[in-house]
């Protein structure tokens, strides 16, 4: 089964930098998409970015030109580098997987929160 577990997570300034990592449980060379979400309180969770095995990627508006998703299948593992971070950015980040029959994934979630 395939789990997933997320790092990278802090406190850092506005304008700061911060890369999230994911490591999955098993190869991801089969699954057809990784990525990540995030939520703040009371708030529906909202895409941030995912790679397909493609290598193509999607961005939410708010992040484009900031983040930088990235995809090893050789580590098992999808990153997000975000630069320029915000207030706003501040969230619980998830990291999400998606197998070619649709099933998902969730990692348990990361705080990332951006505040001088």
């Amino acid at each position: 089964q395939l789990q997933l577990v997320e790092s990278g997570g802090g406190l850092v300034k506005p304008g700061g930098s911060l890369t999230l990592s994911c490591v999955a449980s098993i190869s991801i060379r089969g699954i057809y998409l990784m990525g990540w979400y995030r939520q703040v309180p009371g708030n529906q969770r909202e895409l941030v970015a995912t790679m397909s095995t493609g290598d193509t990627t999607n961005y939410a508006n708010f992040v484009k030109g900031r983040f930088t998703i990235s995809r090893d299948n050789t580590k098992k593992s999808v990153d997000l580098q975000m630069n320029n971070l915000k207030p706003e950015d501040t969230a619980v980040y998830y990291c999400y997987a998606e197998s070619y029959s649709g099933t998902p994934a969730w990692g348990q979630g990361t705080q990332v929160t951006v505040s001088s």
